[in-house]
């Protein structure tokens, strides 16, 4: 995996905007209109801009498969960060599902721990070439990352099918939040370093 750099960003918006078409998750915070799909990239290209300043953006070395990293304890208020969030509100959610958006985030965040984290917010193949390994090595190379930081991997996923797969990593979930459809927290503990 490499670093991506300013250049990628239209490449990893393709990338996440087309494996979260479907997803519950995305789709309860994206209105839900014609311009669906359009709203779908805004949040992706708001996502990549937040860990691009506070988190990292990694591109598989194909250029299939990313994963955007947020670092919360890094995460600050700036006129950026406002500019951004409010860009997002009427690019992507809407004004009349602020709201909503708001007290799912506040549920979140309540469940969340507080501890240094590597938090892996999206992470996806490209659908044209899934299934055939690439997010796993990607993943792989993410929980490497991790481990060399000393940051624990949090993430949540609403895609029941995806938590076999999370769970082969050593992922395991610890808690879950019920909106209209089920939110599922997963942690993957640091490894035991030997002495």
């Amino acid at each position: 995996m490499k670093r991506a750099s300013y250049s990628n960003k239209n490449r990893i918006i393709d990338i996440l905007s087309k494996s979260f078409d479907t997803n519950q998750s995305v789709n309860y915070i994206v209105k839900q209109d014609d311009k669906r799909q359009e709203r779908i990239r805004y949040l992706m290209d708001y996502s990549f801009e937040v860990c691009y300043l506070f988190g990292e953006v990694y591109l598989s070395d194909d250029n299939k498969a990313c994963a955007l990293i947020l670092y919360p304890d890094k995460k600050k208020t700036t006129l950026e960060s406002v500019i951004l969030d409010a860009k997002l509100i009427f690019n992507c959610i809407g004004i009349a599902d602020i709201g909503k958006a708001m007290d799912r985030e506040a549920k979140i965040k309540k469940l969340k721990p507080k501890e240094r984290m590597y938090y892996l917010w999206f992470i996806g193949v490209d659908p044209k070439y899934q299934d055939s390994g690439i997010g796993t090595d990607l993943m792989q190379s993410l929980i490497e990352d991790s481990e060399k930081q000393q940051r624990p991997i949090f993430l949540e996923t609403s895609t029941l099918r995806n938590l076999p797969w999370y769970k082969k990593f050593g992922f395991d979930t610890y808690n879950e939040l019920v909106l209209s459809y089920k939110l599922y927290f997963l942690k993957r503990k640091l490894a035991k370093h030997k002495i």
